[in-house]
Order: C-alpha cells, then structure tokens, then sequence
C-alpha cells in the first residue's frame, strides 16, 4: 500500500500536467525551462497536424484542371476538387484526336476522316510522314509532320514506328484541356457523339486504355486478345497518356520485333499495369466479304467506329464506299445514339418477325425467330486473313441458299424528322431480287414478300441511356397499310 503525502501542489495548474514528475527540489529557473519547452512541442505538433489535414501532396504531373485552378490564381487542386464529378462532363472539346497518315495515301483516304471531322469543334491531327507538296484540303483536319523516327529499331515495319509515337506526341503538344487521346488511322470513321458518350462513363484522370480486339480469332491469336486493334481506334486517358510520353522511345526499342503500331503500344501500356477496356462499338472489322451481317446485328453499344471500308463490300447495295458511309451519316446524324441499334417485334397473328437496325436495315420473316437468333449475325463474311469461314470473336449463323429460309431484306430510304424534333420516321424500301431468280414459292412466305417498304417510327434515343444497363429496346408492328408495315420502336415493358 503506498504512503499518503501531501499534494505538492493544487492539480489544476498548468504545471502539474508535466509529464516529469518532480519530487525534488529543483531551481526555479529550470522548472521554468522545461514547463515552456514542453509547451512549445504540443504547439507545433498541434500546427503541423493542422496544416497536414488542409494541403494535399503536389501530384507528379498535373491535369488539365489542375493547371486551370493555377492559372485562375487559385490554390492547387484539393482532394475535394479532384474527387470525379465536380469538373464537368466529358464533351468532343475534351478529345483529341491523333489520326495517322501519310502523304501517299491522304488524297484517296482523306474523304473518310471528312465525313466525322468538324472543323472548330473536332480537335486533333492528321500526323504524316513529311510535308505534303499540294495545298492541304481546307476541310480536312490539320497535319502535322512526325518527329524523326528514324534513330528507332524495328524489324518489319518502320512506319509502324512512327505511328506508335503518334501518342506521345499528341501529349507534348499541350492542347489545353485534354482529357483524351484517340488515336485511329486515315481509314477511320469515329462517330463523335458516340465516342464521347462511352468516354464519358470514364475518369480520364485514372489510367485507361478503350478499345476493341479483331473480329478474326486469327488476328487476336496473332497478335493479342489484350490489344485494341488501331484501326479500330483506341483510346488513352490523360493519366495514362502523361505516363507512356515519359517511357515510350525506350519501350519502343524493347518491342522493335512486333508488326503493328498497336501491338507497341499495348506491349508498352502493359508495362505500365494497364489491362484493356473493351468498349463493343469500336470496330476493327478484320472481315472480307459483305459486311451486311455484322451491320445488321450490332451488339447494344453506342456505334463508334468502322474500319477497312474499302476491304469489304460496299454497305448498300448500287452505291460506293463513300456513298454508302454518307447515307449511314445522314442517319446517324439524326439520332446519334440510336445508329445501328437493333429492336425485335413480333406478329402473332401472322406469325412474323421483324429485326430493325435502325438507320441502316430491316429483316422480315415470315416465322417466329427468337430473339437469341435475331441477335446473332448471319454469316455474310470470311475473316480477314485466311479469308475463311471463322471463326470469330462473336457467334454466327449460316446464310442458306434457300430462299424459304432467308429473311425478306430492305435497306434505309430516308430518314425524317418530327416537326417538334424528338421524334423520327425511317423507311426502309426492299431489296431489289436476287439476279439467280431463286424464289419461294411457298404460300406462307408470299405475304412477305408483297411487303414493299417498312416505315419505323421512334423517339429519339438520350445518349444518357448508356449510362444505364444496356437493354435493346423493342417495338411492335402498328399495321400493315397496303405494301407498307408501320413499326414503332418503344422501350421494353418490365
């Protein structure tokens, strides 16, 4: 048990809360001492903890909004600045496009990047491998020639080099808010809107690195499952743009024995720990042949390239290449995010269905088909490399040569617009016969066949709708007036 003692002093001054026990006489000098030094610690220790909680570290590199904050006079961006969705929504003014061409094959290529290009909007370049010896189109996108590539290793292909830098470059040229490089080729058709939307569902101050693989198992077995195929485009988040400028020249050597630019690109990129994210609307189309079944059959994604236009059929029938694309334009620009997209509806009295790719096709038949096989691409195509039957990334159902079992196909018209502009009319006149003469002769699949034009009405589709689930939406057959089956497109009922 201890022994009782008198209180040297009372307990509630200040210094008996010193941590050193005095029970010895000491001078009053150092007692004062160590009372006011001991004070002056908790202070400064109290004011570092303070000033730790309201600053945050310099981050290695900035972003866009960050060098905003400083040029307005602000402090550095905060925690709280930086958190996601306080900096505004991702528009085409925050992309910057990287396209790779050459002077040899612009003026034959040049009309596909004019088709999605709009000068004072659309930002970006056409890098080439020198400086073209004619006047540039005034409504091509501007150029830039490539730095000196060729102090770089490579085996194969020299210009895939270059092309590879296209994204380093692209980041040292500085455009002011930049949240994202997209990179294609001359042969590239980007739809903007669309491309924006699905980047928009991204933080592009995080490390991200969008596209898509081949359609050919041949070429993802190739070259890589984990690769967005360039032609197809891709695209590079600032984040993750601002660390490959930094690594690229060197990693570039390192991999001087790969084929293609992107095969580069995502060697490097996984170097970095980056893995892809497959966004279903870029297309590659590593395809031969008709492209009508991969068309006709979109998955539900947002449309937001096509590729080797000039290495398949043209996409209607009796028109070129160019002309093809400005038709699927002319309806896209309609209704950006509806392009492509499939909705199935039935007819139960006469037992028929009907697939509706809007802006582009419809397919009538006169049998009940599942929506798993509506959903699923008729073979029209071979791959790209072998030219064979597949197989590919994706399911596929055989064309049959007979014609009892072939759907009754029609192809875009025209498209309209509502009076009040939420709501549009497309038509869809039929496909002229087969040159072979083959018909059905069955009686069931006459009435089909009289079906002249299939005219599809529908709201407009809220490119925020990507944001949600994806759902195909569907429709119902209105009447049949004459030759011509009135559809509507509405949302599925729950």
């Amino acid at each position: 048990m201890s022994q009782d003692r008198e209180p040297c002093c009372s307990p509630f001054k200040a210094r008996d809360f010193i941590v050193f026990s005095i029970e010895k006489p000491i001078s009053h000098f150092l007692f004062r001492v160590v009372r006011y030094a001991t004070l002056i610690i908790l202070v400064a220790s109290f004011s570092v903890v303070l000033y730790s909680a309201g600053t945050s570290s310099t981050p290695w590199f900035r972003f866009p909004e960050d060098d905003a904050q400083h040029s307005a006079g602000g402090l550095p961006a905060t925690a709280d600045y930086v958190s996601g969705d306080n900096i505004g929504e991702t528009n085409i003014s925050h992309v910057q496009f990287g396209v790779a061409g050459s002077v040899t094959t612009w003026k034959e290529r040049r009309h596909y990047s004019e088709l999605w290009w709009e000068p004072n909007v659309t930002r970006g370049y056409v890098w080439l491998d020198g400086k073209p010896d004619v006047p540039w189109p005034k409504n091509s996108p501007p150029y830039r020639v490539s730095e000196d590539w060729s102090r770089f290793k490579y085996s194969s292909s020299q210009a895939a080099v270059r092309i590879a830098r296209i994204v380093s470059e692209s980041f040292r040229v500085g455009l002011p808010n930049v949240r994202w490089f997209v990179m294609g080729d001359d042969d590239t058709v980007f739809f903007t809107e669309n491309l924006v939307s699905v980047l928009a569902k991204y933080d592009h101050r995080q490390m991200y690195y969008i596209g898509a693989n081949s359609e050919s198992v041949e070429q993802d077995v190739l070259h890589s499952y984990g690769m967005a195929f360039g032609g197809g485009g891709f695209a590079v988040s600032y984040g993750l743009a601002a660390k490959l400028a930094t690594i690229l020249d060197g990693c570039l050597d390192r991999y001087f024995r790969f084929y293609g630019s992107d095969q580069r690109i995502w060697a490097c990129v996984s170097e970095i720990g980056v893995s892809l994210t497959t966004e279903r609307g870029f297309h590659q189309a590593d395809i031969r042949g008709d492209p009508y079944g991969l068309l006709a059959a979109h998955p539900v994604a947002p449309l937001v390239s096509l590729h080797h236009i000039d290495a398949v059929s043209p996409m209607f029938p009796s028109q070129t290449h160019l002309d093809s694309l400005k038709s699927l334009f002319q309806a896209y620009q309609v209704d950006p995010a509806r392009i492509l997209q499939q909705s199935f509806c039935y007819d139960s009295r006469r037992n028929w269905s009907i697939s509706v790719s809007w802006g582009y096709t419809a397919q009538l038949y006169s049998w009940v088909v599942p929506a798993h096989m509506l959903e699923t691409p008729l073979q029209t195509f071979k791959t790209w490399r072998s030219q064979s039957q597949g197989p590919f990334t994706f399911n596929t159902r055989p064309v049959t040569p007979d014609p009892c079992e072939q759907p009754v196909i029609y192809f875009l018209d025209e498209v309209l617009e509502g009076a009040k502009g939420g709501e549009t009319m497309s038509s869809y006149r039929r496909r002229a016969q087969a040159q072979s003469g083959k018909t059905c002769e069955r009686p069931d699949y006459a009435p089909v066949m009289a079906v002249q034009r299939i005219k599809v009405s529908a709201l407009k589709m809220n490119p925020h709708d990507w944001k949600k689930g994806p759902r195909r939406q569907c429709c119902e057959m209105v009447k049949l007036k004459d030759s011509t089956l009135l559809v509507k497109i509405r949302s599925c009922i729950p």
